[in-house]
């Protein structure tokens, strides 16, 4: 199903990067449950609450740490918009 393949080709990469954790699993599959409902556009628009709520992460600190690891890392692109009236831009990087 090609759905799937986002979350397929994630797990594939992550197999061996020790420095991915169950909070950035999490994470990922929130975005990517996110991003369809919003019928796969690339890039989204997200805020955290919307990410925290669907990945059942209470913490604002390890939200902004992860998704700041998973930009760093180089699964996803994250553009923080610093205001909390408009939403952070996050972009897959298509395999």
């Amino acid at each position: 199903m090609e759905t799937l393949k986002p979350l397929t080709d994630f797990f594939s990469a992550i197999e061996k990067d020790f420095r991915i954790g169950t909070t950035h699993i999490a994470i990922y599959a929130a975005l990517l449950q996110f991003r369809t409902g919003k019928g796969f556009i690339n890039p989204i628009e997200a805020s955290r609450y919307e990410i925290t709520s669907i990945a059942k992460i209470s913490s604002p600190y390890t939200y902004y740490k992860c998704i700041g690891e998973l930009s760093k890392y180089g699964y996803i692109k994250y553009e923080p918009s610093f205001k909390k009236t408009k939403a952070s831009k996050i972009y897959f990087l298509e395999e």
